[in-house]
């Protein structure tokens, strides 16, 4: 039975009716707000007051639980940030932006201390996996449930006894594979479906474990990490850097994401030409569907790389057809494809136990504002359309005389 959330004169007086729920039919959030919140976040009941008025903090249900969800970050709280009110206040943090940098040799030196640890930042989707009133749920970056990870992750790796253990821990990490129904990458070593773990983090301050801690644990519990690459002295780790990335890209894979092995000083990340391009090609096949930011901000990447890589004229030649026919390829193949009237999409194929478990994921995506059908189902896999609107509509109307 779905919450109905009410409301009175402020946030400290929300209740709810849930028949369906053992729970009590008021929640007073006063005292967790001023106390307990103002200890992780220091935001203010005011503060917070007025996000849920604007919507960047929206009030829902999960598993039959009332839940706090911040679409924006609030103060010190991430986006992503979800508080569930079950049997007990749980709070799992939203994943932090990662910045990136442009230049390797001086960046490295000014940002880090001593050292730097590299792990490969793989090509998949951002979740983060805990256990909730002894369940557990995975949750996409924005701080929804997604059915379909929920149901598969604990089918790629045992769960039970890391959570049983580590209530208190978040598993944060990247589900990838070609039957990845976000973003189908493949992989040699994991084929299908796979997940590796790139950090596990505390769940009400968001501290990440040392990279030597987190590994150790990781080994304890037989669970899967991203592959740690190497731990250089700051002085020499550009140069380390630049090799890796070259040989990354030229093995079709993304990048690094670079951290102090303490994890005191925040990560950053850098990515591969192959990788640049590889995304603009997937933009530019529904080029109205993005926003011309993802698109300027791969192309100044490449500029800078190309910069530092310092290239002989051949290998910059290369990198240059390599942007090129990226931007331009898979655009005039889906002019191409709507001019015979169809409708721009792609299709992904995901593993299911049933027919139930489709329309779940679809009813995700739904709810994710993404426009999608199930087109069939047979044999435990479920084929999803998804259907991108506005690149249809735009390119429909130039090519019967339109103006831009």
């Amino acid at each position: 039975m779905k919450i109905d959330w009410k409301r009175t004169n402020s946030l400290t007086n929300f209740f709810y009716d849930c028949p369906s729920c053992d729970l009590r039919s008021e929640i007073f959030l006063g005292d967790f707000i001023d106390k307990k919140l103002q200890k992780i976040s220091a935001v203010k009941a005011n503060k917070l007051d007025q996000a849920v008025r604007k919507g960047t903090v929206k009030f829902h249900e999960v598993h039959g639980f009332p839940a706090l969800q911040f679409r924006k970050d609030v103060g010190k709280i991430e986006s992503g940030t979800v508080i569930y009110f079950g049997k007990n206040i749980e709070v799992i943090r939203g994943f932090p932006k990662i910045r990136r940098t442009l230049m390797l040799s001086p960046t490295l030196k000014n940002h880090f201390e001593t050292e730097v640890a590299v792990e490969e930042k793989m090509n998949g989707y951002n979740v983060r996996i805990a256990s909730i009133d002894h369940e557990i749920i995975a949750l996409t970056r924005g701080g929804y449930i997604c059915p379909y990870t929920t149901k598969k992750a604990p089918e790629i790796m045992d769960l039970e006894e890391f959570f049983h253990d580590n209530p208190e821990l978040v598993i944060c990490g990247e589900m990838v594979g070609t039957n990845n129904p976000y973003v189908s990458h493949y992989y040699e070593e994991i084929g299908d479906l796979g997940f590796r773990i790139f950090d596990v983090r505390e769940k009400i301050t968001n501290q990440p474990l040392p990279i030597k801690k987190k590994r150790e644990l990781l080994e304890k519990y037989h669970l899967p990490p991203v592959r740690l690459l190497g731990i250089y002295n700051v002085n020499e780790a550009a140069d380390k850097v630049k090799n890796i990335v070259k040989n990354l890209g030229a093995g079709g894979r993304e990048g690094v994401v670079m951290k102090d092995p303490k994890m005191e000083i925040p990560p950053l990340k850098y990515t591969s030409s192959e990788a640049h391009a590889k995304e603009l090609a997937y933009a530019f096949t529904f080029p109205f569907d993005f926003a011309r930011a993802f698109f300027f901000s791969r192309v100044i990447r490449e500029g800078f790389q190309a910069f530092e890589m310092n290239e002989s004229d051949e290998k910059l030649k290369k990198r240059a057809h390599r942007l090129g026919e990226s931007i331009l390829y898979p655009m005039l193949d889906t002019i191409k494809y709507v001019s015979e009237k169809n409708a721009a999409g792609e299709d992904m194929v995901i593993d299911v136990e049933n027919y139930e478990d489709a329309e779940k994921f679809a009813r995700h995506l739904h709810s994710l504002g993404v426009a999608a059908t199930i087109i069939s189902f047979k044999d435990g896999k479920a084929v999803i359309r998804r259907l991108y609107q506005s690149t249809t509509d735009r390119i429909t109307n130039y090519l019967g005389g339109g103006l831009y």
